[in-house]
C-alpha cells in the first residue's frame, strides 16, 4: 500500500527572510494536492514535525512549530514529532507505517538536503520503495549553492538507487 509522508512543512521554515524556501508556496500547493489525492485513494497520510530546541524557530509551543496553515491533518492522521534529521530515529514512524500496511512511501517536504534526504535514505534502509516528489520538497539558498541547485542535485542523486523521482502531477496513489 502507498503512504504519503510529509516532512517538516512547518511555519518556522518561513521564519528567515534571507533563507526562504525555494518556491515554498508552490511546493505547499502541490503537497496539498497530493494529500487530497492520497485521501481520495484511501492511502494513509503521515505528517512529521521537527521539534527544535529552546529559542529555535521550530521550538514546540512556539508559532514556528505549527504545520503550515494550508496543511490540515485529519484527527486520524498521525503527526509524528522528531528531534533528529531522521523521521525514523527515535520515533514510531516505521511501526505506524507497517501497521498501516505501507510498502511504498511518497515523500515530500522540507528541507531537501537535511530531513527529506535522510527520510528517503532511512526508508530505503527499512525496505520501503520510495517515490520522491521532485517538485514537492524545498530548501533555501546557502552561501555555497542556490536552493534550486540543491533541489536538482538531490533529485538526481536520490534517483540513483534510492528513489523513483517524479513530479507531483505524475503521482497516483493506489
Amino acid at each position: 500500500m502507498d503512504a504519503l509522508v510529509v516532512i517538516d512543512v512547518q511555519q518556522g521554515m518561513w521564519a528567515f527572510p534571507e533563507y526562504p524556501p525555494h518556491d515554498g508556496e508552490g511546493m505547499v500547493g502541490r503537497i496539498c494536492g497530493l494529500i487530497d489525492r492520497a485521501r481520495a485513494a484511501g492511502a494513509p497520510v503521515f505528517f512529521v514535525q521537527h521539534e527544535g530546541g529552546p529559542g529555535e524557530a521550530l521550538e514546540p509551543g512556539k508559532p514556528g512549530f505549527a504545520l503550515h496553515a494550508d496543511l490540515r491533518p485529519r484527527p486520524d492522521e498521525p503527526v509524528i514529532a522528531k528531534r533528529q534529521c531522521s523521521a525514523f530515529l527515535d520515533t514510531d514512524l516505521d511501526a505506524r507505517l507497517k501497521s498501516a500496511g505501507a510498502d511504498r512511501l511518497v515523500i515530500c517536504g522540507m528541507q531537501t538536503e537535511f530531513c527529506v534526504d535522510t527520510a528517503v535514505r532511512g526508508a530505503v534502509e527499512r525496505g520501503y520503495k520510495v517515490t520522491l516528489v521532485a517538485d514537492g520538497h524545498s530548501t533555501g539558498d546557502t552561501r555555497v549553492l542556490k536552493a534550486a541547485d540543491i533541489i536538482r542535485h538531490h533529485n538526481n542523486t536520490l534517483r540513483m538507487g534510492f528513489a523513483e523521482v517524479k513530479p507531483a502531477a505524475e503521482i497516483a496513489f493506489g
